[in-house]
């Protein structure tokens, strides 16, 4: 039996060669999964993700740099909540689930786990998600804002053996299929996971093959040991203490009531505590975080703000977070959950930006559009005789930072997704985009200035659809931070009958039912500023006078 291999003795040139190779599986993994998808939010806007997990305990060995990082906490929790709950695994059987409170985010998240082996033993697990435009519910598209319970949002599924052996069960394909719109649309998004994790189990056999499993298992160790190194040397330029901040949904889309993510962060030397406990209790509406969401909210907010450090389990290790009990962002069954991902995650990296923004304003920005700007739209296309759901998220303005303006129109701060070319999506659905702008004057005013929010306006040109919201930021725009001000919020404006309303609750609602002719419109929020504004150079407030970036009637 050959001996292990002591990580320190990996030669620098073979541990890079493998941390690249690693992640090229990944990245590999991602490519397959992104190009045979049939769905255009994970095709066009790569809402997936793909990844390699320890067989001991689940944690976080490679994800690809294309895979969404909301999902670098999420997929070790669903990975240990499959290893946990099923003994019987063997090589080629592949798990499906989106159980949220099993290591889920929201339903439409659908991860399927397989373990890998090699040469006969059980050497890691491969996993993934991606985002399904349906899979069932009240509404089109799930995003439901007025579900009080998590059977009002779609199909629940436990951790259950899809394919085994290498064969994919009909029956349970079957039963998926009939609780989820266009089904057509899903058995091509099963097929794409399914072919994704196949191509990652060649390209690690491939890998281990060409250096050993010994060697690979020791140039891991070693990336991990390194990895935490790094994020410690980060913390302790922090001073120590404890620094405190809130951030505020704008309701849970049943009590228009705010709900708020207040943080206390504690570091002491390397170290770092996250303590959520005095947070908002449970929530009626699906404004609920399950932990795995909380829980990588806080990895991916430190990622912002120490990007150079690699990505595996050992950049966890210094990181402490209580599980906040008895509060919103600790959701339990059957707490409904539809806008945790996308939504309250992206508060809980806003309280950990503003209390840390204290400590090290020269590290921080301020706060970002902080919404997925979730839409969907779903009904009967009479011309080509098909039922359609098409769900499309867009970007907003970033905070301005110690060195410069914010990005405009940058991806929500959960992803590296990218909105869907609007030219795919008129060929796809009966709608038209009649406008897709900068929305001049959103950007938060500061020395540097926030970055800007996109306007667009969609109208349905035949048939019937039925429209559901789920967004933030509605009541108040992005905070800035040492003086500066704060984004435009955002707005949403629906045209039925020549005449246009407003949700009720600003930035969410469902049950818009539109006619042809009938419109949305949608106004993404502005970056905050960073810094007083009176201190930002003449020149620089030149050229935004110049671009027409400020005009006067901008505001509302």
């Amino acid at each position: 039996m050959q001996k292990s291999v002591n990580p320190a003795a990996v030669d620098p040139v073979t541990l890079t060669v493998i941390e690249k190779g690693l992640q090229q599986v990944c990245s590999e993994m991602d490519l397959v999964h992104e190009k045979t998808s049939f769905s255009p939010v994970i095709s066009e806007a790569f809402d997936r993700s793909n990844g390699i997990y320890r067989k001991s305990d689940g944690s976080m060995i490679a994800q690809g740099a294309l895979g969404l990082p909301i999902f670098l906490g999420v997929m070790q929790e669903t990975t240990r909540s499959v290893m946990e709950d099923r003994d019987d695994l063997e090589d080629g059987d592949v798990i499906l689930v989106n159980d949220p409170y099993l290591g889920g985010t929201h339903l439409m998240d659908v991860k399927m786990v397989r373990p890998f082996y090699y040469r006969g033993k059980l050497w890691c697990y491969l996993a993934n998600t991606g985002h399904w435009p349906d899979t069932g519910g009240m509404v089109p598209g799930g995003f439901n804002s007025t579900a009080t319970e998590i059977h009002q949002e779609g199909l629940r599924i436990p951790p259950v053996k899809l394919v085994r052996a290498g064969r994919m069960d009909p029956e349970l394909v079957r039963l998926v299929l009939a609780n989820i719109r266009v089904a057509e649309e899903r058995i091509g998004d099963i097929k794409a996971q399914i072919a994704a994790l196949a191509t990652g189990a060649r390209r690690l056999t491939a890998l281990l093959d060409r250096y050993g499993a010994e060697v690979v298992e020791a140039a891991i160790a070693e990336l991990e040991e390194r990895s935490e190194r790094m994020m410690r040397a980060h913390l302790e330029t922090i001073p120590d203490g404890t620094y405190e901040a809130s951030a505020f949904m704008d309701s849970d889309g049943v009590v228009n009531e705010p709900l708020e993510v207040r943080v206390a962060v504690t570091v002491k030397g390397s170290d770092i505590a996250f303590d959520f406990s005095r947070s908002s209790p449970p929530c009626a509406g699906p404004l609920n975080s399950v932990w795995a969401t909380t829980l990588s909210a806080v990895y991916v907010g430190l990622k912002h703000i120490f990007p150079d450090v690699p990505m595996n389990a050992g950049c966890f290790r210094p990181v402490t977070v209580a599980k906040p009990h008895g509060t919103f962002i600790h959701a339990e069954y059957p707490r409904p959950v539809a806008g945790c991902a996308a939504e309250v995650s992206q508060r809980i990296m806003e309280a950990v930006f503003l209390a840390l923004a204290k400590a090290i304003p020269n590290k921080l920005f301020a706060a970002p559009a902080g919404t997925s700007g979730n839409l969907s739209l779903g009904g009967r296309d009479p011309e080509r005789g098909e039922n359609y759901i098409m769900y499309y998220f867009s970007g907003g303005g970033y905070g301005g930072w110690w060195a410069g303006d914010g990005l405009t129109n940058g991806c929500s701060t959960i992803g590296i997704s990218k909105s869907q070319p609007i030219e795919i999506l008129e060929q796809r659905y009966p709608i038209l985009f009649e406008r897709y702008a900068l929305r001049e004057g959103s950007a938060g005013a500061g020395e540097f200035r926030g970055g800007f929010g996109v306007d667009y306006r969609l109208r349905l040109l035949r048939g019937e659809g039925k429209a559901s919201f789920l967004m933030e930021h509605g009541r108040v725009g992005p905070p800035g931070i040492l003086g500066g001000e704060a984004g435009a919020p955002n707005e949403i404006s629906i045209g039925r009958g020549g005449t246009t309303i407003t949700p009720e609750h600003l930035s969410k609602g469902e049950g818009f039912v539109l006619q042809e002719g009938d419109w949305i419109e949608v106004r993404t929020p502005g970056g905050g500023g960073y810094g007083p504004p009176q201190k930002r150079d003449a020149k620089a407030v030149e050229e935004d006078r110049r671009r027409g970036y400020f005009p006067a009637a901008a505001r509302k």
